[in-house]
C-alpha cells in the first residue's frame, strides 16, 4: 500500500492524540458523579447502536453482488431504504413523542435486528423488506436516542452545558472509534475467518441485542406530548406549525438537510473520485482514515462547546465554508492536474490532493454532528422533538433518492 496513506493516517492519529492530551481546565467541563454515570450509560448504548450500524455499511453492496444482483437492482434496494426512511420512518419515529422515546429505541433495535436477519435470504423480495425495515430503523436511530437523551438530561436537572459534553463524546466514540473498530472487526469476520459477507450482519444483530438489554434494564421512559386527545395527524400539524412559525427552527432544518445531503453524496462518490479508472485502492484503510478525521473534528467540537465563546452559530459558519471548499477540491484539482486517462500503477498527485480535501471534509463532519445536536436541543420544542427531527429528514431522503437514482442509472 502507498506510503502516502500511512503518512496521512499517522499524522491524523498524532493530531487527535495531541488534542486529547493537551486539554486544559478551560477545555474541560466540571460535572457531577451522577451525571458521569448517566453519560457513560448512554455512551455505552449509543456505541453499541452505532456498532450495529457501522458493521453493516461496508458489506451491504458487496452482499447484494454475491447474490447476483446488478447495479440497477441494487440501486432500487438502496432507494427503497431511503424512501422507507422518508415515508414509514417519519411516521414511526414521530410516534416516539406520544408513545415514549425509550420504547422507540427498543423498536429501533428490534427493527434493525429483523433487517439483519433478512440478509440471509438471496430472494429479492426478502431483501427489499430488509431495506424497508432498515430505513425505518435509520429514522429511529437519528431521532429517538437524541430525543430521549435531551429529555432525560433535563428531567434529572443536569446543567445544559453538560449536554454538549455527551454529544461530543458520542460522536467521538460512535462515529469515530467505533466505526474504525467495526470496520476492522468486519474485515476479520469476512476475510480472516472467511465466514462470508453475512457474518457482519449477524455480529451487528448481537450488538443491537446487547444494547437493547441495557436500554430495557436501565433506561426510564420519557415523552414529548403524551396527551390522549392528540392523534398522529395532530402531532404532524403541531410540528409543521412550529417549523413554519419559528424561523430559527426552519433554518435549522435547512442547514441539517443540506449538509447531510452533501455528506451522503460524498459517501456515494468518493470511491469513483479516487479511482476514476478503476484503480485498486485500500477502501477499508481510507474509510478508517476518514473516521479518524471525523474524530479530530469531534475533539475540536468538544473544546469549542466547553467555552462560552465562540457560540455554535458563529463557528458553524466557518465549518460550512471549509466544507464547501474541501468538496470543490476534486473539481479544482482535475482542472489544475488532469487525472490520468489510463489505469495508474500508484496513487496520482490529483488523488493525493483529493484525499487531503476529503479528510478536511470529514473533520468538518466531526464538528457538525455534536454542534447540530446542541443547536437542536436549544431550538426544537420538547413536546414535538422527535416529530420535527423526522420532518427534517424528509427533504434529505428525497435528495438522496434523486442522487442514488442518477448514480445507479
Amino acid at each position: 500500500m502507498e506510503a502516502f496513506y500511512y503518512l496521512v493516517f499517522g499524522a491524523l492519529s498524532a493530531v487527535v492524540l495531541g488534542i486529547e492530551l493537551s486539554k486544559t481546565t478551560k477545555d474541560r467541563i466540571n460535572t457531577s458523579p451522577a451525571f458521569n454515570s448517566f453519560k457513560n450509560n448512554y455512551l455505552v448504548v449509543y456505541s453499541l447502536m452505532m456498532a450495529g450500524d457501522w458493521l453493516q455499511g461496508p458489506y451491504v453492496y458487496f452482499l447484494y453482488t454475491t447474490y447476483g444482483f446488478g447495479k440497477g437492482d441494487i440501486g432500487q434496494l438502496f432507494i427503497a431504504g431511503f424512501g422507507s426512511s422518508m415515508l414509514f420512518g417519519t411516521i414511526v419515529g414521530s410516534l416516539a413523542d406520544k408513545q415514549g422515546r425509550r420504547r422507540a429505541c427498543v423498536t429501533y433495535c428490534i427493527t434493525y435486528i429483523l433487517s439483519c436477519i433478512t440478509k440471509h435470504s438471496p430472494q429479492y423480495r426478502i431483501l427489499m423488506i430488509g431495506r424497508i425495515l432498515g430505513g425505518i430503523a435509520t429514522s429511529l436511530l437519528f431521532s429517538s436516542f437524541e430525543s430521549w437523551l435531551v429529555a432525560e438530561h433535563n428531567k434529572r436537572g443536569f446543567e445544559q452545558q453538560w449536554l454538549s459534553l455527551t454529544f461530543s463524546k458520542a460522536i467521538f466514540l460512535g462515529n469515530g472509534l467505533v466505526a474504525i473498530l467495526s470496520g476492522l472487526f468486519g474485515n476479520l469476520l469476512v476475510d480472516t475467518f472467511q465466514l462470508g459477507p453475512v457474518a457482519p450482519f449477524d455480529a451487528a444483530a448481537c450488538f443491537l441485542a446487547i444494547g437493547m438489554a441495557i436500554i430495557m434494564s436501565s433506561w426510564s421512559e420519557n415523552y414529548g406530548d403524551p396527551s390522549e386527545n392528540k392523534d398522529l395527524l395532530a402531532q404532524f400539524r403541531g410540528a409543521a406549525v412550529a417549523i413554519a412559525s419559528d424561523e430559527k427552527i426552519a433554518l435549522l432544518g435547512a442547514i441539517q438537510s443540506l449538509f447531510e445531503g452533501s455528506m451522503y453524496t460524498f459517501v456515494f462518490l468518493w470511491t469513483p473520485a479516487l479511482s476514476p479508472n478503476d484503480e485498486e485502492i485500500p477502501h477499508g484503510f481510507i474509510f478508517a482514515t476518514f473516521m479518524l478525521a471525523s474524530m479530530l473534528g469531534s475533539s475540536l467540537a468538544s473544546r469549542l462547546m466547553a467555552r462560552s465563546s465562540p457560540r455554535v452559530e458563529s463557528y458553524m459558519q466557518i465549518v460550512f465554508v471549509v466544507s464547501s471548499a474541501s468538496l470543490l477540491l476534486p473539481i479544482v484539482s482535475s482542472f489544475l492536474v488532469p487525472p490520468p486517462k489510463e489505469k495508474a500503477e500508484g496513487i496520482s498527485f490529483s488523488s493525493c490532493l483529493q484525499i487531503l480535501g476529503f479528510c478536511t471534509f470529514e473533520a468538518c463532519v466531526g464538528i457538525f454532528w455534536p454542534s447540530i445536536m446542541k443547536m437542536r436541543s436549544q431550538y426544537i420544542p420538547e413536546e414535538a422533538r422527535s416529530t420535527i427531527m423526522n420532518f427534517f429528514r424528509i427533504p434529505l431522503n428525497i435528495f438522496v433518492c434523486i442522487v442514488l437514482y442518477n448514480v445507479s442509472y
